[in-house]
């Protein structure tokens, strides 16, 4: 199940446009059968989040909370339970999605797409810490923004 909630209001974001578009990054990834939840939140409240889980006292765009965390990039979830069905969570604050798709010179969407594929490849091992790291997770991005 895919689990929206917004609890913002400066941005119209279609829910069933950002469903059905994470549905089909998640069916690129073999899946679509797995729960996720995304939080669309205020700076405020992203700052919080980001303080108390990274030690940062500033908003972000995205963070993401994987429910594997020791999942290994090329690894697959082995589910033995159905709770291991879970993917993770993901909150976004579209306020500084905006003002980052500003700095890249990109639209609002654009930027909100990129960022969907981005959480997701957290969710799934992957980071940016290396460049070995970055290239990979940059790969799983493109194959994701290919179904946008």
């Amino acid at each position: 199940m895919i689990l929206i909630k917004n609890r913002q209001r400066l941005f119209d974001i279609d829910e069933k446009w950002m469903h059905d578009l994470i549905l089909k990054m998640l069916t690129v990834v073999k899946y679509q059968d797995f729960d996720i939840a995304f939080l669309l939140t205020s700076d405020a409240t992203m700052r919080k989040y980001n303080h108390q889980f990274r030690q940062k006292d500033k908003a972000t765009d995205i963070l993401s909370f994987p429910y594997h965390p020791d999942l290994k990039v090329g690894e697959s979830i082995h589910v033995q339970f159905e709770e291991d069905k879970n993917l993770g969570d993901i909150i976004i604050s579209p306020r500084s999605v905006a003002k980052k798709a500003e700095e890249f010179d990109r639209s609002f969407q654009e930027h909100f797409v990129i960022l969907l594929a981005h959480g997701i490849a957290h969710l799934l091992g992957h980071d940016h810490e290396t460049d070995e790291d970055f290239k990979k997770m940059n790969s799983l991005e493109k194959r994701l923004l290919r179904v946008a």
